[in-house]
């Protein structure tokens, strides 16, 4: 196919950036958008909740969870237009539209006396402790998506690619300097925090730092998950940065499709086919892959896994039954590891 006219400011992002005062930005003394404030607030808000309970301050605890768990489905909210409007992701628009009255049913729970959920809550809290310092901080920020970007680039050179690095609209040495008069689509790609896979490393270090069991199973649990997901997450970094320059999925059909029906730039549409549909969609196939592994190491994350489906489907499950596994508990409870 011959190279749709493109100026060499066509740069797709490989995940998520900024997007005005509906996306999470470094966040100095004076300057905190919204969506940071509400990010931070419902973080700090779920750890003083665990305190208070811990405390024995039972009531107390459950209403400021409650408040937690709100201004935490009010954040995932503000990112709406983003998810929508900027990355133009179907999926991600919908979690996020979907999070609002999750959270605020969670917290009802909790309201309503349904205890079993603070794991769930202290899951959440660390998810956040881990994830937001390298979202705000920009020393921690800048390492974490130069790094991506340096390996990713390494990768590419593998496979017979070396278009250099430039800086990306983000500040960062993240962009693959494609020549956009010899590519298919002139357009490329540049690394951003989302393409590191902090996100899933987050999830997966708050559910094993949520529960009780021997350190060196939770050690061993989440070295394989951060291991699995770095490399899962090079290879779709990769994907993604060669789909969109050189058109892989530029067929005609595709492009009637996704510029008629989804609003896509034409020369967008293999940038967002690799990105919004495949790479999205193998990723929640990862991420289950990945819980799997994680469950036959520290069963103990079945606790608030159990919590989550209870939330989605108001029904209780036993997943330590359905899975064979001795049950384990997530407070403290039987573990008669050999």
């Amino acid at each position: 196919m011959p190279p749709l006219s493109a100026g060499t400011d066509a740069v797709s992002v490989v995940g998520l950036e900024h997007a005005g005062a509906t996306i999470l930005t470094p966040a100095v003394l004076g300057s905190i958008q919204l969506t940071d404030l509400l990010a931070w607030v419902s973080i700090a808000a779920f750890f003083v909740a665990l305190l208070l309970r811990w405390r024995g301050a039972l009531e107390s605890a459950r209403y400021l969870a409650t408040s937690a768990w709100i201004a935490f489905g009010s954040f995932w909210l503000s990112m709406v237009p983003y998810y929508y409007y900027e990355m133009q992701s179907p999926l991600q628009t919908v979690l996020a539209l979907a999070a609002l009255p999750l959270c605020a049913y969670t917290g009802y729970l909790l309201w309503d006396g349904r205890d079993s959920l603070f794991v769930l809550t202290k899951a959440i809290a660390f998810m956040g402790l881990i994830y937001l310092p390298v979202e705000t901080i920009p020393v921690f920020r800048a390492w974490l998506i130069e790094t991506t970007a340096a390996q990713t680039h390494f990768a590419m050179e593998l496979l017979g690619h070396s278009p250099g690095l430039s800086e990306g609209a983000n500040g960062y040495m993240s962009r693959f300097d494609f020549d956009p008069n010899e590519t298919v689509t002139g357009r490329t790609t540049y690394i951003i925090l989302a393409c590191t896979g902090i996100g899933s490393m987050a999830i997966f270090g708050g559910l094993i730092a949520s529960v009780k069991a021997p350190l060196r199973r939770k050690a061993t649990a989440f070295a394989l998950a951060i291991g699995v997901i770095w490399f899962l997450n090079l290879i779709r970094n990769v994907f993604i940065g060669l789909a969109s320059p050189w058109g892989w999925f530029q067929q005609e059909w595709l492009v009637s499709f996704m510029t008629t029906y989804m609003g896509a730039e034409e020369s967008r549409v293999s940038f967002l086919v690799a990105h919004n549909y495949i790479a999205q969609s193998l990723s929640v196939v990862a991420l289950v892959g990945i819980t799997y592994a994680i469950v036959k190491i520290v069963p103990e994350v079945l606790a608030p896994l159990e919590e989550v489906l209870f939330v989605l489907t108001g029904t209780e499950y036993d997943l330590f039954d359905a899975l064979d596994k001795e049950h384990v508990r997530a407070d403290g409870g039987p573990d008669h590891e050999q």
